[in-house]
């Protein structure tokens, strides 16, 4: 994806995949964008994991937006999101017309994962999150390259695994940011449930320079959910990647008319 043939990293929310009308929508706007650009899809799934998990009887734990993940919630995991989410988006997909390939960040050329350090939340508290996964390594995703040589579009979910082979989960806007970084792509776009980032008032930042977005992670501004978005929003902004933006998903099957918060200088 690099040199000419740069091109867009998507992530898209799992409140976006959770009906048949959202995942027509969402498979249009990959079908727009694909058109344009190189296009490789991030996928997450959360809620759905959780629908699970309480029909399990297991509980949720999270700090930060990170899912505290122990081995039942594991299970519950890998089988929502490589199982069921990705096969219904890449179906969905399909059907618009993408020629869709469907891979976990376990699949060779993706990404290379370890499990994570323990984690210091919001607040200082130091957090084991247990079989939670962090994207490695400096190489390009190789697999992803060829597939996006060969006008395939790959849509990847946020299972990844350790070189022991076991399975880990990783966040979504994480291996998103990593992504976008390690094949060069000229932009990260993360589509969600909210438009864009919110101020106190619940408006829409149209822009936030690196130094504001600092500035909502250390005094507490930015929710829960939306902490992950924005250091992988500005991962990728250190590393090269030209756009990246933070927009509404809902309702729409053109990503690039949407409401949003563009980050950058």
């Amino acid at each position: 994806m690099t040199g000419a043939a740069r091109g867009v990293v998507l992530k898209l929310g799992g409140e976006l995949l959770e009906d048949a009308d959202g995942r027509r929508d969402i498979a249009t706007a990959i079908r727009r964008l694909a058109s344009r650009a190189p296009l490789v899809v991030v996928h997450g799934g959360g809620r759905e994991v959780d629908t699970d998990m309480a029909a399990l009887g297991i509980s949720k734990r999270a700090v930060d937006g990170l899912r505290l993940t122990d081995a039942a919630t594991l299970d519950v995991v890998v089988g929502v999101l490589a199982g069921r989410v990705n096969t219904r988006l890449v179906a969905a997909a399909r059907v618009a017309g993408v020629p869709a390939v469907g891979l976990t960040a376990a699949d060779a050329g993706v990404s290379s994962v370890q499990r994570a350090e323990p984690y210091t939340a919001a607040d200082g508290t130091i957090v084991d999150l247990g079989f939670v996964g962090q994207p490695t390594g400096a190489d390009e995703p190789e697999l992803l390259n060829q597939l996006c040589q060969a006008d395939l579009v790959p849509i990847v979910a946020s299972i990844g695994a350790d070189s022991g082979g076991q399975l880990l989960n990783v966040n979504a806007d994480t291996l998103a940011g990593h992504l976008a970084a390690r094949l060069g792509a000229a932009r990260l776009l993360i589509a969600g449930g909210t438009p864009g980032v919110l101020d106190e008032h619940d408006r829409t930042i149209p822009s936030m320079s690196l130094d504001l977005l600092h500035g909502f992670l250390v005094d507490g501004r930015a929710s829960a959910g939306m902490v992950a978005k924005l250091i992988a929003c500005r991962e990728a902004r250190r590393a090269g990647v030209d756009r990246v933006d933070i927009v509404t998903g809902k309702h729409t099957d053109d990503l690039d008319t949407t409401a949003g918060t563009m980050i950058g200088d």
